[in-house]
């Protein structure tokens, strides 16, 4: 479904990937794990468009999508839930929700198919349901969390893209969330690339790793694989690493 080739992605003069390839198959979970500033979030944007390629190829269902704008990337079936959350704190729950499917309207989807996949999303999520007028703001983090999810599923996405989605929150709220990720994948086939800090979750939810250093892939297999392997062990799978997903 995705395949990235030989792609180098800078910050001004920083050059933050160095030849990364990779690829995912069609209803794969695949995470990224590594260390701070290691390039993982850097992968997420070049791939969504946020952070264009200065070179290489990023292939999407076959057509090559490194050019194109986020939006259309994002009308394609790629949809991103970023770092830090960034939901829309002055509107409700609802709003948000509305916001993620903006394209769909422009392009005159039936509002019938768009309300009936945010309730989709509410049942997912039943926290939202339950607070589908209140403003996101005022929300706990872990709400904001499951709103982020939810907002980027509206897109309707073949792909979702999820940056650090365990970020500051409690361990059964990362639990919860982990779990419908699994679900999602179980139920509806939606491929899954995760960023997540948290290795050993991350590794027991995926079916293939890529470890990244310095802007470059070092290491690449099946995740029971890298939960095995002994350098992978010893930096990112720690004892005091406490595990918060069981399958």
């Amino acid at each position: 479904m995705l395949r990235l080739k030989n792609i180098n992605t800078y910050y001004g003069k920083v050059h933050a990937l160095k030849n990364v390839s990779l690829h995912l198959a069609e209803g794969e979970i695949v995470t990224l794990i590594g260390a701070n500033g290691a390039g993982k979030t850097t992968i997420l944007n070049t791939i969504s468009g946020v952070t264009p390629a200065a070179a290489g190829e990023v292939v999407f269902c076959k057509e090559p999508v490194q050019a194109l704008q986020p939006d259309r990337i994002v009308k394609l079936g790629i949809s991103q839930v970023p770092e830090g959350r960034q939901v829309f704190k002055p509107l409700s729950v609802e709003d948000n929700l509305e916001l993620g499917a903006y394209l769909r309207y422009r392009s005159r989807e039936s509002k019938a198919a768009i309300h009936e996949d945010m309730e989709r999303v509410f049942a997912l999520f039943p926290r939202m349901l339950e607070r589908r007028k209140q403003l996101a703001g005022t929300m706990s983090g872990g709400e904001q969390q499951m709103l982020a999810i939810g907002r980027a599923l509206m897109a309707k996405p073949k792909l979702l893209l999820l940056d650090e989605p365990s970020m500051g929150l409690a361990p059964l709220v990362v639990q919860e969330i982990f779990r419908v990720l699994d679900q999602l994948r179980r139920e509806t086939g939606t491929t899954i690339l995760l960023v997540e800090q948290n290795a050993k979750a991350a590794l027991k939810l995926a079916d293939r790793g890529y470890v990244l250093e310095t802007g470059k892939v070092i290491m690449e297999g099946p995740a029971a694989e890298l939960m095995e392997n002994a350098e992978v062990k010893r930096a990112y799978l720690g004892k005091d690493k406490k595990e918060i997903w069981e399958r």
